[in-house]
């Protein structure tokens, strides 16, 4: 006979599931993903016909006390249940285990990155543009990855080249290696000799900081008198403030790939709800804001993936949505990038998760290889 210790909770009140419990929001969300559908407990119970004691009275007992404990919810009064957010949120930090990738999608990721390939070789931009891509496949929903921020990531060197028409082009190495160029234009006349000095100052005096740090510190000294007729930090700070005003070196480049894949899906049948997410989908910065949050969700657990579902996410727009992220960085570069598959709640979480978390590693080696190569 089970003795109840007296200290614990009744049945009625508990609000942690059982084993017994688990398994059945385990199954009933394996269940929901498959069929799209609310899930009742003649189907939980041809899963566990030779199971003892899971009758389909004893899961729909089970059922019901899920759904009091907020896991469950019956979205009409004669359906079945469905996973809430709540529901997710206690599947993915308890019941998922040690998490391990398949083969199959070990063998399609090293055939996109090459790892195979002695002698593969691509741009970054490229390689971001590729793994967006290879993470909607592998999803069936949207894949994005976030490049490290130009203006955050440290200078190795730095060249200017008069155009015509007061337009200069900026090329710029980053750890490592990375080659980013870009035009600016001038109000102000510059000379071939003035944008050599300048570039030769910034490379000899500032290598190795940010953009953003480099701006901040002339600017600290053109506050001094003494910097006020020099022309050379005059010049110094014009470039510097001119080859990060933009906001997507503020930002990071987005790379997004799978947008379509959400017109698809049933979870998002709600046209008015479908618009303010493909809304917040196309404006770059909110969503580039948006994954950095996810990144930084919880600090304690530095490079690992983030999981924000459903409610957890402060858009609105984004409420239906489950976000598996992973921060990357390249090299022994300050700053740092992300990737992310966006989908709807009712999403594989144990192998989006195992996915992200080992394309993140991936493509931190592959673009480590490729820019030392450079």
């Amino acid at each position: 006979m089970q003795v109840r210790h007296p200290n614990l909770t009744s049945e009625k009140t508990r609000t942690f599931p059982d084993s017994r419990g688990q398994t059945i929001l385990t199954a009933v969300i394996n269940e929901h993903f498959v069929t799209g559908e609310p899930v009742g407990s003649k189907a939980i119970a041809d899963k566990f016909a030779n199971a003892s004691g899971l009758s389909s009275a004893t899961i729909r007992n089970v059922m019901a006390e899920l759904e009091e404990m907020g896991l469950l919810e019956q979205p009409h009064t004669s359906a079945g249940r469905v996973p809430t957010d709540k529901g997710y949120r206690f599947y993915v930090d308890n019941l998922l285990g040690v998490l391990s990738i398949s083969n199959d999608d070990l063998s399609r990721i090293g055939n996109e990155f090459g790892l195979v390939a002695d002698d593969f070789a691509e741009t970054p931009d490229r390689l971001m543009e590729r793994t967006s891509q290879l993470l909607s496949v592998l999803s069936n929903n949207v894949g994005i990855v976030v490049s490290p921020s130009l203006a955050n990531d440290r200078l190795q060197h730095i060249e200017f080249v008069n155009l015509s028409e007061g337009r200069v082009l900026v090329v710029l190495v980053s750890s490592p290696n990375i080659v980013h160029n870009r035009i600016i234009r001038l109000n102000v006349a510059l000379t071939r000799e003035e944008l050599e000095r300048c570039a030769n100052y910034l490379n000899a005096e500032h290598a190795g900081k940010s953009l953003a740090e480099i701006r901040a510190e002339i600017l600290r000294l053109m506050h001094e008198e003494k910097a006020l007729f020099d022309k050379l930090l005059q010049t110094a700070v014009i470039l510097c403030s001119q080859s990060i005003e933009d906001d997507d070196d503020q930002l990071g480049e987005l790379y997004i790939e799978g947008t379509s894949n959400i017109l698809t899906k049933r979870d998002f049948a709600d046209l008015e709800r479908l618009r303010e997410l493909l809304a917040t989908i196309g404006e770059k910065s909110r969503l580039i804001q948006i994954l950095n949050e996810c990144v930084e969700r919880d600090p304690s657990k530095p490079g690992n993936v983030q999981v924000v579902i459903g409610s957890e996410n402060r858009s609105p727009s984004l409420q239906d949505c489950t976000i598996i992220s992973a921060p990357y960085r390249i090299g022994d570069s300050s700053a740092v990038g992300t990737l992310s598959v966006l989908g709807p709640t009712r999403i594989e979480y144990a192998r989006m998760i195992s996915i992200v978390s080992y394309v993140a590693k991936v493509l931190e080696k592959v673009m480590s290889r490729e820019t030392s190569n450079n």
